[in-house]
């Protein structure tokens, strides 16, 4: 029988932390790019598409506004997972043109997820600008990458993560450190 590693979990943030963080993103966005003209909130699956979903509500909800919120899947972009039959193609649909984009991240650890989606972006085409807001930034980068836009810095080591539960997944809104119990 397989070893299962054990692991303590700390509850970080709840429904309301999570809440609030959302609109502290949603007006630090709006502020950055001063207003809502050629903005377009671009969501990592699986949960930075959710959260996206939530900023792009709050922005509009502020602003009364449409800002638009897509997803984005860096799957056949990553440099660190061989997939044979690897295909460089993203499928949006949307210009993204001229405009200003927002990429939503749950956690941003070493980078690597980010480096696929601008790679992924760039394929579509030549934004005007391209930000990065996450909810969570741990630390660790591999690459040289730094978020515009973190609902929290959590510090950890490497033998901890960061887990994001978003209700549309897992029915319920919360951030977990886990720590292995060895």
């Amino acid at each position: 029988m397989a070893n299962k590693a054990q692991y303590l979990n700390k509850v970080l943030f709840d429904e309301d932390d999570i809440r609030r963080a959302i609109a502290r993103l949603s007006h630090e966005i709006i502020e950055s790019n001063h207003g809502t003209n050629d903005l377009i909130l671009l969501g990592i699956k699986t949960r930075g598409q959710h959260i996206a979903n939530r900023i792009s509500e709050s922005i509009n909800l502020f602003e009364n506004s449409k800002v638009q919120s897509h997803s984005i899947d860096t799957q056949n972009f990553r440099d660190d997972i061989k997939n044979p039959k690897k295909i460089n193609e993203i499928f949006i649909d949307i210009s993204i043109h001229e405009k200003n984009l927002v990429l939503v991240d749950d956690v941003l650890y070493t980078g690597r997820t980010i480096r696929a989606s601008l790679e992924a972006i760039f394929s579509l085409g030549r934004p005007k600008s391209i930000k990065l807001a996450a909810l969570v930034d741990r630390g660790h980068r591999e690459v040289p990458i730094r978020p515009d836009f973190v609902g929290k810095n959590i510090p950890t080591s490497h033998s901890e993560r960061v887990k994001v539960f978003m209700k549309e997944v897992d029915g319920i809104d919360k951030i977990e450190l886990l720590r292995d119990k060895s």
